[in-house]
Parts: C-alpha cells; structure tokens; sequence
C-alpha cells in the first residue's frame, strides 16, 4: 500500500465537548478509554447493560477514536473524571423516573421512564382524607432540578427560568421577596462577581425544598415549559438551555403530563 492510500489519522481528539453539551475545562477534554470504561460500569450498575446509543456507547467510540489516532493510550483517564467521578443517578418524580448521567459533575445523557402513579400510594392518601395529584407540579419538577443539576452554579439563564417557574405557578406577575426566583436572582448577581465554581451559590441551595418555597403551585403544562424554556434561552449567551436543567426538569414533568392525560 503506497503512502497515499494509507488513511490519515485524525487531526484532533474527540473531546467531551464536540459529543456532548458541556462546559468549562470538561469540554477540552480528549475522551480517554478509562473514562468511558468507568461509565460502561456505572450503567451496568444502573440498567443491568449499557444504553443503546447512551453516554457508554458514544464515548466508547470517541474512546476508539482517540487510540487510533494516537491521542490517548489504553488506560488513560480523563482528570475531571478520575477527581470528580463518573456516575449514574436516578431520582423518582410523581410519575416517572429520571436518570441523569455525569462526568466530571457535569450531566451527559439522561432519561425519562414514565411510571404509573402507584395504587397503594392513592389508597393511603384517601385512608388520612388527601387527594393524591398524580400530575408532576412546577415544585416538584424544581425540586427535580436538584438530582440532575444540583451542582451547577447559578447563572442569570437559570434565574430567569426560575423567575419564569414561579411566575407560572403562582398565576401573577409579582416575585414574592425571599422566594425562590428573588434567592435565584441573587445567588446569579453573586456569582457573576466570583471566579472560582466552588466559590458560586449552586441551584441545590436555590431549589432545594422548592415546593415548600412557593406561595402556590400547579400542574406542569406544555405552556409552563414553553414559557421557561424561553426564558433560559433569551438569557443564555449561547441561546441554549442547560441539559438536566429548570428547563428540561420542567419540559420533562409537561411531556410526562400530557401522556397521562392529565
């Protein structure tokens, strides 16, 4: 074979941020092939296999894709990953089942199962006198928001979002002082004025509780979710929402609504 019908090596490494919508140093990132490993493992863990077309798989083939190329070798990790973790979580909503997967912190696939609202649970509920809404609420799709983002820090997109949330559920214009979208606001304004991520308020300690927190709540609709994600998107640099965010927690909890037939 002559030396021009030998195939070219790549240029450049796939990197966490041409497969995935990540941020920061994550997203310079080279996949290396103990990374992907290690989220092979953690969804086994989960799923009992690997997700077709999931985070395993892609980065199993940028993993490949790396080695051939000679940018990484067999046994190499990722930093992020190795300090921070590769994981798999999953939360329970009225209704559903989410599963978010990380790496370096940062959310890489998730998905929604759909799950009946459990009988037992609605024969309690009327036991004590209590009416059990199978329909996900704005509060609890927040408090959602918790489990798949928890530790983003909180940014001027989240807030509006949030301020958008709120709104909703209340039925007004008015931002109640102390609630969830004022404490969103200044937990943004805060952090624009940090530099270090550890050092910024997260949406954990904004969302945390949230349904408590509001002075109303309602069903999730595909209008709420249309207005939030709005929202997000005119106050993101990027004109993108946030994956595992307010936005997808919320159009999540809607989609999820609408195929009950709620």
């Amino acid at each position: 074979m002559s030396q021009e019908d030998q195939p070219k090596r790549p240029q450049e490494p796939v990197k966490y941020g041409d497969v995935f919508e990540v941020s920061g140093e994550l997203a310079d990132k080279p996949i290396a092939p103990e990374d992907a490993n290690m989220m092979q493992a953690a969804e086994t863990r989960v799923f009992g296999h690997t997700q077709k077309g999931g985070a395993a798989a892609v980065m199993q083939s940028a993993a490949t894709a790396n080695k051939r190329g000679g940018f990484v070798q067999p046994g190499d990790t990722t930093d992020l990953a190795a300090e921070r973790g590769v994981t798999v979580a999953q939360t329970d909503v009225p209704g559903a089942r989410v599963t978010t997967e990380f790496v370096g912190g940062q959310v890489v696939g998730q998905y929604v199962e759909p799950r009946p609202v459990a009988t037992a649970a609605a024969t309690e509920a009327e036991a004590v006198g209590l009416s059990l809404q199978s329909a996900i609420t704005i509060g609890e799709a927040l408090e959602a928001t918790v489990q798949t983002a928890g530790n983003k820090p909180v940014d001027q997109s989240d807030a509006a979002a949030i301020q958008a949330a709120e709104v909703r559920a209340s039925g007004t214009n008015v931002i109640a002082p102390g609630g969830i979208a004022a404490s969103a606001q200044s937990a943004a304004n805060h952090n624009a004025t940090v530099d270090r991520d550890e050092d910024k308020i997260k949406l954990i300690d904004v969302l945390a509780g949230a349904t408590g927190k509001l002075t109303a709540d309602k069903a999730v609709t595909r209008q709420d979710a249309e207005g939030v994600v709005g929202a997000e998107l005119r106050n993101n640099p990027n004109l993108s929402t946030h994956p595992g965010g307010v936005s997808a927690s919320i159009t999540a909890a809607a989609r999820l609504n609408e195929r009950a037939d709620i």
